[in-house]
């Protein structure tokens, strides 16, 4: 069978485990081994990020096997009808899938297919027509500026060695002193510690980077960690690092912090990405700018940031109905 326009063999990315079984379909092999290269080298997406997509596009690919009574082609793709991605979906319900996590598929669908038409291998107009699962407004869940001090405080007191232990604290500091995503902080370098106050440059989502400045607190616990650990840090190393020396998992940070819910009695939503959204909010409760917000978050848009005022207009109203003396009449 001849081989689709557009398509010539390339080495197969890490990132297709998922995806595997449908090399008995090398047109529609080759086609996706492309679509994710083109995800790692040109969009720059994160290795959990692409196995996530794969893991989408596998089950949708899976359902469309049992759907249509054999392993599905690329011609067979482009002759897809509404009604094949609405069975997709309404599939995904009767399971129980989660909105947000049908809302991702289809994104990642229309991505794919995108990518097909782009390359003419492939048309997805019926895909145009299905519309994505709404969801909820979601809102940040950030602690009070109570906990999230309490939370700092006793960071270091859970953890199994004193260096541990400082190393938890310098972290947790750096997320909330910072407004960090985990992610950020776990990749920077061992040269990037920040020593004093100042600044420290921070590459974000989209291998964007951004300049946030560091308080002294936030340096000096850096400092206490680095005074500590015990494994020599290479300067192209990681900056925080594991009991044996290697790179700290996210796992580890999540766990500690979920011992504080407990230890502190705080909600449930007291993630480590809490502690950013915290950040966050209480600049913005007393009184800073909403677009400098935006430039030290690093958010692309600022109606992402622009969440945040709803959550500080809810404790507003909070106090609001609490102390005023007309508010009960």
């Amino acid at each position: 069978m001849a081989r689709p326009a557009g398509l010539t063999p390339h080495p197969r990315p890490p990132e297709t485990l998922p995806l595997l079984r449908y090399a008995a379909a090398p047109d529609l092999a080759q086609a996706i081994a492309l679509w994710q290269r083109w995800l790692a080298e040109e969009r720059r997406l994160s290795p959990h990020t692409l196995a996530a997509y794969g893991s989408d596009l596998a089950g949708f690919l899976d359902f469309l096997a049992e759907h249509l009574g054999g392993l599905p082609s690329l011609e067979r793709l482009g002759a897809l009808a509404p009604g094949d991605f609405r069975a997709y979906l309404a599939r995904r319900a009767a399971l129980m899938a989660q909105r947000s996590s049908a809302a991702r598929a289809v994104s990642v669908l229309r991505g794919f297919f995108r990518f097909l038409e782009r390359r003419g291998l492939a048309q997805g107009a019926a895909l145009a027509a299905v519309r994505t699962p709404k969801l909820g407004k979601s809102m940040p869940k950030p602690l009070t500026q109570e906990e999230a001090a309490a939370t700092l405080d006793a960071a270091g007191s859970l953890a199994s060695k004193p260096w541990e232990g400082k190393r938890d604290a310098a972290l947790l500091t750096l997320l909330y002193g910072c407004g960090l995503r985990i992610a950020e902080a776990l990749s920077l370098r061992r040269r990037d510690a920040p020593h004093a106050a100042g600044t420290i440059t921070i590459t974000g989502k989209g291998n964007k980077a951004r300049m946030v400045p560091v308080l002294p607190a936030v340096a000096a616990a850096i400092r206490d960690y680095l005074a500590s650990c015990p494994h020599r840090l290479a300067p192209d190393g990681p900056l925080f690092v594991g009991a044996r020396g290697g790179p700290l998992h996210p796992r580890l940070v999540q766990g500690q912090m979920a011992k504080l819910r407990a230890l502190l009695d705080l909600p449930r939503e007291a993630t480590p990405h809490a502690l950013r959204h915290s950040f966050a909010t209480h600049i913005l409760a007393g009184g800073g700018d909403l677009r400098a917000i935006q430039e030290l978050l690093g958010h692309a848009s600022l109606s992402t940031t622009q969440r945040y005022t709803g959550v500080d207009a809810a404790r507003l109203l909070a106090v609001y109905d609490k102390a005023h003396p007309r508010a009960k009449s």
